[in-house]
């Protein structure tokens, strides 16, 4: 089964959402540094939602953390974050408020690749379980995933 077509559902939702409950508990810790909890607006209800996404960088730099649209830019939390690009995130016990902006394209596969190197197991799976089959680490393989499945840096706000 290939995801990135459609969004999930049944029990494949339930996996999906269970992160979100820990976080509620008061666990999210558990999930470490690998997973975050983006709390956005809802761009036509305005309501505040919440999704639980993977990490797969971070800029030191900046402070950023990278995550990948897994399901391509009709993902809701995707399109919610391009109209209100202001939201909040939480890594294990820390939330912080962020700035969502897309990588450019460049910026993108040199996150992928580095993101390959530290985790090649994930990145295999990951490759296999949105698009079919795995791909290998390479430049090119990596730049036709993110033209469909964005890179998003939740850059920290600094002051001036």
């Amino acid at each position: 089964m290939t995801l990135g077509r459609k969004k999930p559902g049944g029990l494949l939702l339930v996996g999906f959402r269970l992160p979100i409950l820990l976080y509620r508990l008061h666990l999210g810790w558990i999930l470490g540094e690998r997973f975050l909890l983006l709390t956005h607006i809802g761009r036509e209800s305005g309501l505040s939602r919440r999704t639980v996404l993977e990490v797969v960088g971070r800029k030191p730099s900046t402070g950023a953390y990278l995550v990948v649209s897994a399901f391509g830019k009709k993902a809701d939390w995707f399109l919610n974050i391009s109209r209100h690009p202001d939201v909040t995130i939480k890594v294990k016990r820390r939330s912080m408020p962020v700035r969502a902006r897309q990588l450019p394209e460049t910026d993108g596969v040199r996150a992928l690749l580095d993101y390959a190197k530290r985790h090649p197991v994930a990145f295999r799976e990951m490759s296999r379980l949105f698009t079919g089959k795995p791909f290998q680490p390479t430049a090119e393989s990596c730049r036709r995933f993110i033209q469909s499945r964005p890179i998003v840096a939740f850059e920290p706000y600094h002051d001036k």
